[in-house]
C-alpha cells in the first residue's frame, strides 16, 4: 500500500515527471538541485488556466445562468491587461508577429466585406484568442507551469469526453456543439494522453494516461463521425512514427485498436464504410461538400490575394452559384465545411501564407525542444548515469503538441475550424513551449545537467530514433 508521504508527493507532481530546479551555485551559475524551486504565484497564470476551463471546459453551457456574463472575454481581456502590467510581453517570435499581420488584415476587411458584422466578429473572436495567446507566452515560463497547464487541459477535455460519451457523441455547445467538431477537439486530445503516459514514470499517473487515451478514442468514435475516424487514423499513425519507443508504441495502440473493435457499434462500421460509397459521395454529405468546395474554389480565383473577407464565405457564395443547386437546394447561407475551404475564398493568398508560416513556426518550434530531449533520451540508451529530465520532458510535450496539431490539420478537412480556438491555443503552447526550453538550456549551459555522449551529441537528429 502507498504511504501517506508517497501518495501527497504524487499529488504534488501529478504528472508523475522527476521535479528539477534551476538553483545558483558557484560562481552564481545555476545548477540542478533536488530541491524542489517554490515558484511565485501569479494572477496572470491563474486567468490563463481559467481561460482554458471557459473556452475549453464551457461551464456556461453546463449552466446558462453563467452566460449572462460573457466570461471568456472578460477572462481573455483580464489577461491582456495583466500582461500589459507584467512589463513581460515579447512579441520577438515569429507567430506572433504573422498573427499581428492576420489582426491588421482583417480590421481592413471589416468596412469592405459584405457582412460587416460577421467579418468583426471573427476579428474579435482572433483578437481574444491573442490575448490569451499572449498569456501563455507571458505567464507559462517555466517547465512546472507547463505541465500544470498541460494537467489542467487534460482534465478539461477528460470532462468533456465523458459528457460526450453521455450525450451520444455531442459536445456541451457552443462550438463543441456539433458531433464533427467535438470528434476533431477529441482527436487533438489523443497524442498528450498518448504521449505523456510514454514520458512519466509512475504506476498511477501512467493509469491515468491510458484511462484518458481511452475514453478521448471512445469519445470520438462515439460521435460516428467520418471525417473524426479518417482523422483518428491519421492521429494513430503519427503516434507510433513519432514515438521513440516503437515496440511499446505498436502495443499500445494495438490495444486501442481492440478496445474500439469491442465497444464500437456495427452501425458505427456501418457508416464508416460509406465514406467511399457511390451514393455519399454523389448524393450524401460527401457529395454536398465537394460541390461546395467547387464553388469555393470558384471565389477564390475570382478573389485570389484578398479573399472575400473573415466570415463572409455563408454571404458570398450566393454570387458565385450562378443559379445553381444542390439537387434542387440552393446552398446560399452554407458554410464551407473545411478549414482549407474556408481559409482560401476568405482570405486569400495573404491568410493561406500567414496561416502556413504559423503551422511551419510551429513545427520548428517544436522540432527544436525535441532535438534536446531525444539527444537526452539517446544519452540515456547509452549508458549516461547524467541524463537531464526537464528536456525529456519537453520532448513529450512537443510531441503532442505537434500531434494534436496534425489531428487538427487533417480532421478539419471536412469542417470549418478556421475561427475555433483549437489551432490558435495549440501555436500558443507551442511557442511556450519553445521559449521555456530555451530558456532552460541557456540556464543549464556549462553545468552537468546534460552530459551526452559525444558521438551522441554530435548526431543531428532529424526524426525520432526507433
Amino acid at each position: 500500500m502507498q504511504s501517506h508521504d508517497g501518495f501527497f508527493k504524487q499529488m504534488r507532481n501529478p504528472l508523475g515527471f522527476r521535479q528539477i530546479s534551476v538553483v545558483q551555485g558557484r560562481e552564481g551559475r545555476p545548477t540542478n538541485s533536488p530541491q524542489v524551486r517554490i515558484e511565485k504565484k501569479e494572477i496572470g497564470f491563474v486567468l490563463v488556466l481559467f481561460a482554458l476551463l471557459f473556452e475549453f471546459g464551457r461551464p456556461q453551457d453546463f449552466l446558462p445562468p453563467l452566460k449572462v456574463i460573457p466570461f471568456p472575454s472578460v477572462i481573455d481581456a483580464s489577461i491582456a491587461l495583466a500582461v500589459l502590467f507584467s512589463g513581460r510581453v515579447s512579441l520577438t517570435n515569429l507567430q506572433s508577429k504573422l498573427w499581428m499581420g492576420l489582426l491588421a488584415f482583417m480590421a481592413c476587411w471589416v468596412p469592405f466585406a459584405n457582412n460587416n458584422f460577421h467579418a468583426f466578429s471573427q476579428l474579435k473572436d482572433l483578437t481574444l484568442y491573442f490575448f490569451f495567446y499572449l498569456g501563455i507566452l507571458t505567464f507559462v515560463n517555466t517547465t512546472g507551469k507547463m505541465q500544470k497547464l498541460i494537467l489542467v487541459w487534460l482534465g478539461v477535455h477528460g470532462l468533456l469526453a465523458v459528457n460526450g460519451m453521455l450525450h451520444g457523441g455531442r459536445g456541451v455547445g457552443g462550438w463543441l456543439g456539433d458531433e464533427n467538431d467535438f470528434a476533431m477537439e477529441m482527436n487533438v486530445a489523443v497524442p498528450f494522453a498518448f504521449f505523456l503516459y510514454q514520458g512519466t514514470k509512475g504506476q498511477g499517473t501512467k493509469l491515468l494516461y491510458l484511462l484518458l487515451l481511452g475514453i478521448f478514442v471512445l469519445s470520438s468514435i462515439a460521435t460516428a463521425s467520418r471525417g473524426g475516424f479518417l482523422g483518428l487514423l491519421a492521429v494513430g499513425t503519427f503516434c507510433w512514427f513519432y514515438s521513440p519507443r516503437k515496440i511499446l508504441a505498436l502495443v499500445l495502440l494495438v490495444g486501442v485498436l481492440l478496445l474500439v473493435l469491442v465497444a464500437a457499434p456495427q452501425e458505427y462500421w456501418d457508416r464508416m464504410q460509406t465514406i467511399t460509397d457511390d451514393s455519399t459521395m454523389e448524393s450524401g454529405t460527401a457529395g454536398q461538400r465537394m460541390f461546395t468546395w467547387g464553388i469555393g474554389w470558384e471565389m477564390f480565383l475570382a478573389n485570389p490575394v484578398f479573399g472575400v473577407g473573415q466570415g463572409n464565405f455563408p454571404w458570398t457564395i450566393g454570387e458565385y452559384l450562378g443559379g445553381r443547386t444542390w439537387q434542387t437546394k440552393s446552398l446560399a447561407g452554407r458554410q464551407a465545411h473545411s478549414l482549407y475551404f474556408t481559409l482560401l475564398p476568405e482570405l486569400g493568398l495573404i491568410g493561406l501564407i500567414i496561416f502556413g508560416g504559423m503551422v511551419f513556426s510551429n513545427w520548428q518550434n517544436v522540432r527544436y525542444c525535441n532535438r534536446f530531449g531525444l539527444r537526452s533520451t539517446q544519452a540515456r540508451n547509452q549508458g549516461s548515469l547524467s541524463v537531464d529530465a526537464d528536456l525529456e520532458k519537453a520532448a513529450w510535450f512537443g510531441n503532442a503538441i505537434l500531434g494534436a496539431l496534425v489531428a487538427y490539420l487533417v480532421t478539419s478537412t471536412f469542417i470549418s475550424t478556421l475561427y475555433y480556438p483549437t489551432f490558435w491555443i495549440l501555436t500558443g503552447l507551442a511557442v511556450a513551449l519553445k521559449n521555456t526550453t530555451e530558456r532552460y538550456v541557456k540556464s543549464t549551459v556549462g553545468t552537468p545537467a546534460v552530459h551526452i555522449p559525444s558521438r551522441v551529441g554530435a548526431m543531428r537528429v532529424t526524426r525520432p530514433i526507433s
